[in-house]
C-alpha cells in the first residue's frame, strides 16, 4: 500500500510538468549526513551538501545544515535546526554572483520495518530568508515530505547491520507561505531517487544513484538529472 502512494506521488507530481516545457539539466550532488547520539533523549544532525551547475560546469550550491534532536522513542524524533545555503552563479561577461539563503526548521521522523525493509518517514516545515538578486529579501515557508525504504540484498537481514542495500525515496515539496512570489504554485518540486549502497556496520553507509529533480518555475518548469554520492555516518 505504501509503494503505491509512493509511486502515486510521483506520477502526481510529474503530471504537474507534463503540460509544461521543462528545461532539462544534468548535475552531481555530494551529500554528507551525520546524526550523533550525545545520551538517550538528545543527539545532534548534521549535513553538508556541494551541488554543481549544469553539466557539471562548477560549484552551484554550498549547504551546511545542522540540528539538536530530542529522541521520542525508538522509532520517533524531532529535529530543530537551521541552515546556510550559498548559491553561486555564473553571468557571462559580468562579475559572478552569490546569493545567500538563511533557513530554520523543524522537523518529525517515524521509523519502522515491514519484514526486512525500513522505511521512515520525515516531515519538515522550513522558514526561508532567501537574498535576491536586485530586489528585497525575500520571506517564505515550505513544507517537505520524505519517504525512504533500505532494502538489504543479502539473506537473513532482519538486523541489518552490514552488507548491500538498495535504497528508494521520494521527496515532495509544497509552498505554504508566499507562493506568489516563488512559483506562484503550493506544489514547489519533487525528488525522486534510486541509489544502490553498502553498510560497512551500523555507523556508516556509502550509496550511489540517480535523483529525478521535477521543479515548478514561474514562467519554466525544469527537470534535473543528478547523479549523488551520499555518506551517512551515525554515533
Amino acid at each position: 500500500m505504501r509503494i503505491s502512494l509512493f509511486l502515486l506521488a510521483i506520477l502526481c507530481s510529474l503530471s504537474q510538468l507534463a503540460i509544461a516545457q521543462i528545461q532539462h539539466q544534468s548535475t552531481g550532488w555530494l551529500f554528507l549526513l551525520n546524526n550523533t547520539k550525545i545520551n538517550k533523549k538528545w543527539g545532534t544532525h548534521l549535513d553538508v551538501q556541494l551541488r554543481s551547475s549544469d553539466q557539471f560546469s562548477q560549484l552551484r550550491n554550498f549547504m551546511f545544515r545542522p540540528g539538536l534532536t530530542y529522541f521520542i522513542n525508538d522509532k520517533s524524533d524531532v529535529t530543530l535546526g537551521y541552515l546556510l545555503n550559498e548559491t553561486f552563479i555564473d553571468q557571462v561577461g559580468r562579475k559572478d554572483l552569490r546569493l545567500t539563503e538563511h533557513r530554520i526548521w523543524q522537523q518529525y521522523i517515524y521509523k519502522h520495518k515491514i519484514s526486512t525493509v525500513n522505511i521512515s518517514h520525515r516531515f519538515r516545515l522550513e522558514q526561508r530568508f532567501m537574498e535576491q538578486n536586485g530586489g528585497q529579501d525575500l520571506f517564505a515557508q515550505r513544507f517537505r515530505y520524505f519517504f525512504r525504504t533500505i532494502l538489504p540484498l543479502g539473506k537473513g537481514k532482519q538486523n541489518f547491520d552490514k552488507g548491500p542495500f538498495a535504497a528508494l525515496q521520494n521527496e515532495l515539496f509544497f509552498n505554504v507561505q508566499n507562493k506568489g512570489k516563488l512559483n506562484g504554485h503550493v506544489f514547489d518540486q519533487n525528488r525522486a531517487y534510486l541509489a544502490a549502497g553498502y553498510r560497512f556496520s551500523k555507523k556508516m553507509d556509502i550509496e550511489a544513484g540517480y535523483l529525478n529533480q521535477t521543479v515548478k518555475g514561474l514562467s519554466q518548469n525544469s527537470m534535473n538529472h543528478a547523479v549523488q554520492l551520499a555518506l551517512y555516518t551515525r554515533f
